[in-house]
Formats: C-alpha cells, sequence, structure tokens
C-alpha cells in the first residue's frame, strides 16, 4: 500500500512539471500554434464544472481512465513510466533536499570535521533524591511536600519511599544547589544531573 502512495506521489509530481513545461512552450510558440493548441484543449471534451462544497468532484473519463490503468501497474512498470515521463517531458531529477528530506551522511561527515567541538555547559539542572537517612524521614517527607507542588502528606511519603526520584526537572544551576543544599539537611542524599 505505501508503494502505491510513493508511486502517486510520483506520477503527481512528474504531471504537475508537465502541465508547467506544457504552460511555459506554449507562451514561446508562435500565435497560429496557440491558438491551434487552444482549439483542441477547448474541444477535446467538455470541460465539467466546479464542485460545490459537500458534492464529489466530477472527473473528465479520460483522466478517470488513466487511472484506472496507471493504478493496474506493477512496480516496476510505475518506475518505467516515471522514467519515461521524466525523458519525454525533460524533468530532471529533483534533488532530495527540495522535498525536505535529511541531508546526506557525506554532507553531515563533512560539516562534522569542519566545525570544532565546543563543549557546551550545561543550563539546565534536574535535582535527584537517591537515597535518606532512617533518621531524618518524617523532615524529609515534610520539606518534599512544601518542594513539590500539589503534593499532599500521604503523597509525599510515597514519593520518599520510592527513590530514587526526581523533585525537579530542567532548574537552573543556582537554583538547582540551594534545592540540594535544604534536601541535603534534612538527610536526602541528592544528586544534580
Amino acid at each position: 500500500m505505501g508503494t502505491v502512495k510513493f508511486v502517486a506521489s510520483e506520477l503527481t509530481w512528474c504531471l504537475r512539471c508537465s502541465l508547467r513545461y506544457r504552460q511555459r512552450s506554449a507562451s514561446i510558440q508562435p500565435l497560429s500554434f496557440r491558438s491551434s493548441m487552444q482549439r483542441r484543449l477547448y474541444t477535446a471534451d467538455a470541460i465539467p464544472a466546479a464542485a460545490l462544497e459537500g458534492e464529489e468532484k466530477q472527473y473528465a473519463p479520460k483522466i478517470k481512465q488513466l487511472v484506472k490503468d496507471i493504478s493496474q501497474l506493477n512496480l516496476l512498470e510505475v518506475a518505467d513510466l516515471n522514467e519515461l515521463l521524466k525523458k519525454s517531458l525533460k524533468i530532471a531529477d529533483a534533488p532530495l533536499m527540495a522535498f525536505g528530506a535529511v541531508p546526506s551522511a557525506a554532507n553531515l561527515k563533512i560539516e562534522e570535521t569542519e566545525v570544532p567541538e565546543a563543549k557546551q555547559e550545561q543550563i539546565n539542572f534536574s535535582v535527584k533524591i537517591t537515597k535518606f537517612e532512617d533518621s531524618k524521614k518524617v523532615a524529609l517527607i515534610k520539606e518534599v511536600k512544601n518542594l513539590v507542588p500539589g503534593l499532599n502528606l500521604v503523597q509525599a511519603k510515597k514519593f520518599v519511599e520510592s527513590l530514587p526520584q526526581l523533585v525537579k526537572t530542567d532548574i537552573p544551576k543556582e537554583e538547582a544547589e540551594k534545592l540540594k543544599a535544604v534536601l541535603e539537611a534534612v538527610g536526602a542524599t541528592v544528586v544534580l544531573s
């Protein structure tokens, strides 16, 4: 199913490019050619009216037949069709970057070697309690209750008993060090990361 979607998108892209090519080349052609081209475009089939909101769009029988024929092709035939359309319409292969793809690995290696690695200083820290002294458990529970918003006493007790736990994350270094000092004062072993 995924390959059919890919193939459909490739064909849609080819058709869009062919329309652009025809529009550009039509503007360059002599007037007599353009008028005969316009006669063929407007007299071939009646163009259905635009669909109103809530109505299904009506497609020309020619388009329906094209879709039916293309959908019956296998993957190799679709690849051949794609190649033939590109050759006959003189469409160059588009680079992957135009579609928002990730840069190739070779380009990434070049960029890595050109830019010297600068050691980044950590800005935000997380405060984690790893263990505590049993004799100071009650004081630690009360302190955790005060530090963590939204915790009641029972939740703070469960929090302390299920260590290691993160108390706060993404806080500045100064605040993290103050929090570490407060928690260590009530008997906790704290790690900053």
